[in-house]
């Protein structure tokens, strides 16, 4: 196995350290945070679509299913319902529990807007991440910008399409 020497991200470059995405979801908050908590929903925006195992507590573990790209034991970091959700994600250490040392911190906020949500996801902690060299083109900060794009139009179809 190869490893970048250095980190992936460029610690001169703030831009490169933090993906942040920004949606309006036609929604009440109490549903989007379901969607981004609950088992039976994310697993299916963000798994293989079936429930998806959660243990919602700081330090809890909520296993991600990310089909070809891998399984993932995040690390549940902040729970406050329904407003704020983060864990530690390992996406360049498949079948790793997420640590400080080998994660990236990903972090959703839900903001009641008119009688939608508004919902911003953010990633941070490329700069100093280290990712293996085979890992790169599914964890690197490229691969996630890109990645978040798609998931946060996912998050807001699923949301959407749910019964009141």
């Amino acid at each position: 196995m190869t490893m970048h020497s250095e980190p992936t991200g460029h610690p001169d470059d703030p831009e490169r350290n933090r993906i942040e995405r920004e949606i309006t979801i036609d929604a009440p908050v109490e549903r989007v945070w379901a969607v981004l908590t609950e088992p039976e929903h994310v697993g299916s925006w963000f798994g293989q679509g079936a429930p998806t195992p959660v243990d919602l507590r700081p330090g809890g573990i909520m296993h991600l299913d990310h089909g070809q790209y891998g399984q993932f034991d995040t690390t549940i970091v902040t729970v406050e319902p329904p407003h704020r959700f983060s864990y530690r994600w390992a996406s360049g250490y498949p079948g790793q529990v997420a640590t400080e040392d080998n994660s990236t911190l990903v972090e959703f906020t839900l903001t009641p807007e008119g009688g939608g949500t508004r919902l911003r996801v953010t990633e941070t902690g490329f700069a100093s991440l280290v990712i293996p060299e085979e890992r790169v083109p599914f964890a690197s900060y490229e691969s996630h910008s890109e990645g978040w794009t798609g998931k946060a139009k996912d998050i807001k179809q699923y949301a959407e399409r749910l019964a009141a």
